[in-house]
């Protein structure tokens, strides 16, 4: 957000249907909601969930947000034309309470907590099933923002969860193309897709979106299509992966930190096509050449990403043939072999 000068602020007030008013030092602390006529289609409910370190730098923002959707959802319109209200009435009226406590839609992780420690899991390949990552996930990510109470962060999964059930679209901002999808573990982290299948009582699966504002031309792609441009211009480029190489023992770890990134993709939300493990596999295990530079370079990482594909085969993330399995456990014990030092 400091990156996109409040990008993913602006898209929340417009699918709201709100704007920003500034005062007389072009300061916002104001809002004015725009009406149907000129917004010329349905206030579109929405779920607004921050980051830790967005919650630390941003609560006047967050402030601002719940006004928002506090706003929608007091306003005397036709329920066709404002899910904000349509969806918090019904919540209100199932939960016995009032309308602004219904229309809680801004969440985060508790005071002083940051992350879903998805990511962290996935890292460590400490989770049975993905039911586990998804209670952590609401766990820690289902404390509520108010601005009528604005100094607490009140764990309020029951709204939390009720609000995710009847998204259709799940959405994340990448501002730079140096740090994407699968550079670093807090994308995946954050991301809601299979917790929302999970919730809605038809199982459907929300359409997941990512914003690519890296260049001047904008463009919105699908999760899966993002996570394969990341893969073709990243890890199975000859280009990026020579370079990384070329660095030695840190290229190696580069290079297996990208795979456990790419798998969480398919943790949290079924986002990675067959061919990218089995191309990752023909790329580095079934070259041996490859094979043992990696070894040579860094036994311990080269480890973690044979046992990375050997992982996503076990989780049914990747489809592949027999040998390629066996392969895959030979060079395991040769690595072993080769970090206990046995020749």
């Amino acid at each position: 957000n400091i990156k996109t000068y409040g990008e993913s602020l602006a898209q929340i007030m417009w699918m709201v249907g709100v704007k920003p008013v500034p005062d007389a030092l072009g300061r916002v602390n104001k809002l004015e909601l725009l009406s149907l006529e000129e917004l010329g289609r349905p206030r579109i409910d929405v779920v607004i969930n921050c980051s830790g370190v967005f919650r630390d730098l941003f609560i006047n923002q967050m402030n601002l947000l719940d006004k928002a959707v506090k706003m929608a959802a007091e306003a005397d319109e036709p329920l066709e034309m404002n899910f904000i209200r349509k969806h918090a009435m019904k919540q209100a009226e199932e939960m016995g309470i009032n309308l602004r406590q219904a229309a809680t839609r801004v969440f985060s992780n508790a005071s002083g907590s940051y992350a879903s420690n998805v990511n962290l899991a996935v890292e460590n390949s400490t989770w049975e099933s993905e039911s586990e990552l998804q209670e952590m996930y609401l766990t820690r990510k289902s404390f509520a923002f108010s601005s009528d109470n604005p100094g607490t962060m009140e764990q309020d999964r029951q709204i939390f969860e009720s609000s995710l059930k009847t998204a259709d679209v799940t959405f994340q901002n990448l501002d730079s193309s140096e740090i994407s999808l699968t550079d670093v573990s807090h994308y995946f982290d954050s991301d809601p897709t299979k917790v929302i299948s999970t919730l809605r009582g038809d199982g459907k699966k929300p359409a997941a979106y990512i914003a690519d504002t890296t260049t001047a031309n904008a463009q919105v792609r699908t999760l899966s299509e993002t996570v394969r441009l990341d893969t073709r211009t990243k890890m199975l480029n000859p280009k990026w992966y020579e370079g990384m190489l070329s660095h030695g023992y840190e290229g190696v770890r580069e290079l297996s930190k990208r795979l456990v990134n790419t798998m969480g993709w398919s943790a949290t939300a079924g986002a990675v096509d067959n061919w990218v493990y089995e191309e990752a596999n023909e790329t580095f295990m079934k070259d041996e050449e490859m094979q043992k530079r990696l070894l040579n370079l860094n036994p311990n990482s080269f480890r973690k990403m044979v046992t990375t594909l050997l992982e996503a085969n076990g989780r049914g993330y990747w489809e592949t043939s027999e040998e390629n399995l066996n392969r895959l456990r030979e060079l395991y014990q040769e690595v072993e072999d080769r970090i206990e030092g046995i020749e």
